[in-house]
């Protein structure tokens, strides 16, 4: 599963892009996560299973969402709690949860 983060500098959303991989890691699954300026998102559609996009940027949510569209790819805003408090697990079960739904349909 490939997770991209969307954010606007990528300072805290990095931690949490840690703290995901090392849940990933426990559970056995491979994945790649990385994060972005929002205004980059266009260049890696073609990477991304899911797009998450941090709560300080829900803004962007719009333009992204219709790009995921195009694409086929899931986008949703981050729990704000979740993301406040670096909790890789929640936010990794979350797009894992949004994958699984969009292959569903």
């Amino acid at each position: 599963m490939n997770i991209l983060l969307c954010c606007s500098a990528g300072m805290s959303t990095s931690l949490l892009v840690t703290r995901m991989e090392k849940y990933a890691e426990i559970l056995g699954e491979e994945c790649q996560i990385w994060a972005i300026p929002g205004d980059s998102v266009r260049h890696y559609l073609a990477d991304a299973d899911v797009i998450l996009i941090g709560p300080h940027v829900r803004h962007m949510l719009k333009q992204i969402a219709e790009l995921g569209k195009v694409h086929g790819i899931p986008v949703e805003i981050i729990n704000p709690v979740h993301y406040g408090t670096f909790n890789g697990e929640e936010v990794y079960q979350f797009a894992k949860r949004l994958v699984e739904k969009g292959q569903s349909l």
